[in-house]
Order: C-alpha cells, then structure tokens, then sequence
C-alpha cells in the first residue's frame, strides 16, 4: 500500500473545508492509500509556483523524510508547473484530487464505454501537462496511484500522439452514443417511460435499483453491484420494472457524483449522463445520514443544470432511514423517505412514480374484433384491464390506456 501526506490550502472564502479534506481521505482510502498525515496552509490564494508558500514546502519535505512517505496529494487540481515544481523539490510523486478521481475510476470501469470514458478523461488531462514536460508524473512508467490508465506505453507518448489518441477516442464514443441514443429514441416510439436514479457517490442509487426490483411483478431482472464505497460503479444499468397494476416504467441507474468533479470526466461522461436528460422522471437520492448532505445536494444539482436537464420532474429520495431518522428538509419536493436497505418506504415511493409517470391516461370502453384477438392479449399485457365481456360483437374490455395506445387503438373505444 502507498503511504501518503494529504494537503489543504484553506482559502478565506472556502466554507466547506474540513469537509472536503475528509472527502479527500476517503478517496485516498478508495484508492487504498494510507493516510499518514494532513498539513493545512491558510493563505488568500495559491501561489504560482508550488500551490503553497515556500516555507510549507519545506515543512512539507521533513514531514515526508520523518513519516516515510511515498506520495502527497494535494486537495485541488494543480497546474502543471506546480507539479513539476513541487515533485522537484520533495522529490516524490505528487498528485491531486483529480488524479485520485480518475483513478478510482480507472479501477472501477468495467464495460467498454466505460473504460473509453476514462481513458478520453486522462488525455485530456495528461495533454497539457506533456506539453509543458511536467517530469516524473508523465515522462516516465510507475506503479501505483496515478498511473493506472490509458496503459504503461501512453505515459510516454508525446503531444502528438496524445492528441491522435484523443481523436480516436472520441471516434470510437461517437459509435457507442449513437447506439444508446438509437435504443432511446425506441424508448420514445414505444411510448417507454423512465426512471433516472441520480445522486452523489455512495449515496445508496445501486442499493435502491435492486430493492426496486423486489416490487416488480415480473422480478426476473439480473440485481446491479452495490457496495459501502466511493464510485462503487460505472456502469449505467437499466432494468425494466412492472407494478401490480400493470403500469411499467425502465430505471436507470446512473454514475454517481462528488464535489470538483474533474470536468474532463464530466465532458468524457455526457453520453452516459444524456440517460438523465432524456428520463421522464429523476429519482435523486439525497444520503439523509451524512451530515454534510445539503452540500451533496447542492453539488448533484449543480450537475443536473449543468446537463440541462432542470424541466425533468424529480422526486427527492432521503435515503438510509435505517441509520439516522430522515431530517425534514421543506424546500424539497415531492420528497419521500425511505430505506433501500429495509424497504422502509419503499410503497409511497412507487405510488408516488406511477402517479407521476401514469398522470395522463384514459379509462376508455373498447369493442375489440374476435379476430383482433392478438390486440387483445397485447392490450392485457401492457395495461390494466379492469373487466372483460365476451359478447356476439366482439371483446368488450374496460382498460386505461396511456396517449401512445389511445391513438393506436382509437378505431375500437366507444
């Protein structure tokens, strides 16, 4: 395990400063770095060559010798003269919050679009810092954190070949896109709803989905990886849910986020991200048990406005019931409190999505053909028929019909 000297410049201005240093921590720990020590530095503004003051510098050096430490990481990202100043100096590997992010998320990805997200998110970051010649950070191969990426070899490439590789990235995400946004569009043309499930990391999204499968009727859905960590996944999963009343709704579930957010990742994601743009309804998922959760909320909603995707109705979701009572929290709203883990609240929950996805549609009396029998069985599959006659005319059937079905089978209500 890397051992580690984590560093703060608290600025006047910084309100939430302890909470970024122990969000700092627990990325480190997502990392499985040890965490040896925190030097904090109060000045007005960083300082152009090494971030810090000169005197922290060498503060910062002994510190180093005395703990035996092989790495420092820095809470805000640095230019690349910083970087190349500061490792000079310490001579040891220097890095800052937004390394560690992607390379947690480097170590998380698993499915293609995911590893040529990241991988397009440490180029561009990489770019400028090869432009300058920042020096052991880049120009050479290591172990360790900050180095699991594009591959060993990439690490040594040049401004040229970073950018060839860029270029190529984007092409190959450009394929993948048109394929989710093909699968979308089918979505719309056939009338699907959906359920986007947003947060920040570790707020419980995972944990939901599959507790949400557990009240689906047809519960034959694979359950998504959930885990007590940062960035548990990537991996944007959708499943297909359908209630007792045979309304259906798909839920997605969505990557997670945390306060700076390397807008390279957020750039590289936004094929990923257009899952909540284009979602009918957003669930997001507030961690009522963390202490710091408004400033959470505040980041994720920061995020979604960012993606323009601020006309979605969302249902605010106080999440972990089971661990602290949820607080009351009067400017957000719909808000539902519940559990993910127990269940606790789970059944307003889904009352309150179907009431929202299922606000518009029409209870209607139909005579269906004998020999339209299959209208019947599609109509008895994907809505809820609340009676049925078989009379000389025809089935006479009394069933609720969203907007898309009402226009199709218009010829047949009476």
């Amino acid at each position: 395990m890397e051992k580690a000297i984590l560093v703060g410049l608290h600025l006047q201005d910084t309100v939430d400063f302890n909470y970024m240093m122990a969000e700092l921590k627990s990325l480190c720990e997502a990392c499985e770095i040890v965490v040896l020590e925190t030097i904090i530095q109060k000045m007005d503004k960083p300082t152009a060559n090494f971030y810090i003051g000169p005197g922290k510098v060498e503060e910062l050096k002994a510190a180093i010798i005395n703990l035996e430490a092989d790495l420092v990481v820095f809470d805000d990202e640095l230019s690349p003269t910083q970087v190349r100043n500061l490792e000079k100096a310490l001579q040891i590997k220097v890095i800052d919050r937004t390394v560690l992010i992607l390379d947690i998320f480097a170590r998380r990805a698993k499915t293609k679009e995911a590893m040529l997200q990241v991988e397009l998110a440490q180029c561009e970051y990489m770019l400028p810092r090869v432009i300058v010649g920042a020096n052991s950070s880049f120009s050479r191969q290591r172990s360790g954190t900050g180095s699991k990426g594009p591959g060993e070899k990439q690490l040594e490439l040049d401004r040229r070949f970073l950018k060839e590789q860029i270029s190529r990235l984007h092409d190959d995400l450009k394929e993948l896109v048109s394929i989710r946004r093909t699968q979308r569009e089918k979505r719309k043309k056939d009338n699907t709803f959906t359920v986007a499930i947003t947060g920040y990391t570790n707020s419980g999204k995972s944990t939901l989905l599959n507790k949400m499968l557990e009240y689906s009727i047809e519960n034959s859905e694979k359950y998504v990886f959930e885990k007590n960590m940062l960035f548990a996944t990537l991996e944007t999963a959708t499943r297909a849910v359908t209630l007792k009343n045979n309304h259906r709704f798909l839920i997605t579930d969505t990557v997670g986020f945390i306060s700076k957010l390397p807008h390279h990742l957020i750039e590289a994601f936004k094929s990923t991200l257009e899952e909540i743009k284009e979602a009918t309804l957003i669930l997001h998922v507030i961690d009522s048990a963390n202490s710091q959760f408004k400033k959470q909320v505040d980041v994720v909603e920061a995020v979604l406005k960012n993606l323009e995707a601020k006309d979605i109705p969302v249902i605010y979701v106080l999440n972990k019931l089971d661990l602290l009572p949820a607080p009351e929290i009067s400017q957000l709203s719909p808000c539902v409190s519940v559990s993910a883990v127990t269940g606790e609240g789970f059944p307003e929950l889904i009352k309150l999505i179907d009431n929202i996805l299922y606000n518009s549609l029409h209870r209607v009396r139909m005579i269906i053909p004998f020999e339209k029998g299959n209208i019947y069985s599609f109509l008895k599959d994907k809505t809820q028929i609340f009676s049925t006659e078989y009379l000389d005319d025809g089935i006479h059937i009394d069933a609720e019909l969203n907007d898309h079905l009402f226009n199709l089978y218009k010829q047949y209500i009476i």
